[in-house]
């Protein structure tokens, strides 16, 4: 492990990014999300949450597989085939939550047959993540077994910020590779820093503790898919008042469902096929040539609860499709969220 002092911090992104494209938490207009870093640009690594989370860099949000083109008047079609684009990069200041969603979207994208273009943006990152100092109300990661003091599994360095400086610790061979080409700028760690992370951790903890919905006891959920599948008056209740704008699966760093298109250009001899994120909220989800099989606002919205809280944790050995990061918490309009489902689901009386 190393430490860094917080001034030379600059001084690394600088020498980072002559290397990679640099990601960091950029604060535009009091807006905070994963930007390229540019040395004008305003970086905040106080505020825990971004406004949505960095799945972008591994599942952009439109991406264009394929391109065709008639060739001449007898309409020949080719075909060609594009390539997964960008450059290798580092993600630096990703919270532990983060960490975890891109394990559970590895467990959908990395399972065969694999996902090249997923496998690509992901192989081409470095993810360096930042322990949570001061956890928003609307967090509740620890219901799901994350640990917002820890160096998460997945991460290929994890940092903690104590004070004045951050500790770095290299968890895989691009972790090492990276701190190795940037040891300049570290320090060895001193007696006193060991024990300042460890009352950092133990004030992190008492913060968590004191959170409102510390509570959450997905225990509590009881009966089988299909008893929870058809207890209607619940999904009826929430449904009522969705307005099916998909805030809460675009920012959720889990959702990864996406829908296929075509593109035809104006004088329509040419075009191409891409991938752009969907939402099970939407009226037009699944949408096949014999119709939907979801025609209601209910059997929508039941759908998403249910993948989450469900259907993902039947398919992959009890882990959960969630990862506490509130950002539903905070942005839905109408004030749903899987924390007032988690609860009605458990026989709480909550009000809406």
């Amino acid at each position: 492990m190393k430490k860094i002092l917080k001034a030379k911090l600059p001084e690394l992104w600088q020498r980072i990014s002559a290397d990679f494209d640099l990601f960091l938490p950029i604060e535009k207009n009091k807006i905070l999300n994963f930007s390229l870093w540019k040395e004008e640009e305003k970086v905040n690594l106080d505020r825990v949450r971004t406004n949505a989370s960095p799945k972008h860099l591994v599942f952009p949000q439109t991406e264009t597989y394929l391109k065709f083109k008639n060739e001449n008047e007898n309409k020949k079609l080719s075909l060609k085939a594009v390539k997964a684009k960008g450059e290798e990069y580092v993600l630096f200041g990703v919270r532990p939550c983060d960490v975890e969603s891109f394990k559970l979207l590895d467990n959908i994208f990395l399972r065969d047959p694999v996902d090249t273009y997923y496998k690509e943006h992901r192989d081409r990152g470095t993810v360096i993540s930042l322990a949570c100092s001061n956890p928003e109300d609307t967090c509740f990661c620890n219901s799901f077994g994350i640990d917002a003091t820890s160096a998460p599994l997945g991460a290929d360095i994890a940092t903690w910020d104590i004070g004045d400086s951050f500790l770095w610790k290299a968890q895989s061979e691009k972790g090492q590779k990276l701190m190795e080409n940037t040891k300049e700028f570290f320090i060895d760690i001193q007696e006193k820093d060991t024990q300042n992370l460890e009352q950092e951790k133990d004030d992190i903890q008492e913060n968590l503790k004191d959170l409102p919905f510390n509570n959450i006891d997905l225990s509590k959920i009881k009966g089988t898919q299909q008893e929870i599948f058809d207890r209607e008056e619940i999904w009826n209740e929430f449904s009522e008042r969705c307005l099916a704008c998909g805030t809460c699966s675009y920012l959720c760093p889990t959702c990864h469902c996406y829908d296929l298109r075509d593109y035809k250009g104006s004088n329509h001899n040419h075009g191409e096929k891409f991938r752009c994120w969907d939402s099970c909220m939407s009226s037009d989800f699944t949408l096949m040539a014999h119709g939907n099989p979801r025609t209601s606002q209910m059997q929508r919205l039941r759908q998403r609860f249910m993948h989450k809280l469900v259907y993902y944790p039947k398919n992959h050995e009890g882990v959960y499709s969630c990862v506490g990061c509130g950002r539903c918490v905070e942005k839905c309009p109408v004030h749903i969220d899987i924390i007032k489902i988690i609860k009605k689901l458990g026989g709480e009386n909550n009000e809406l």
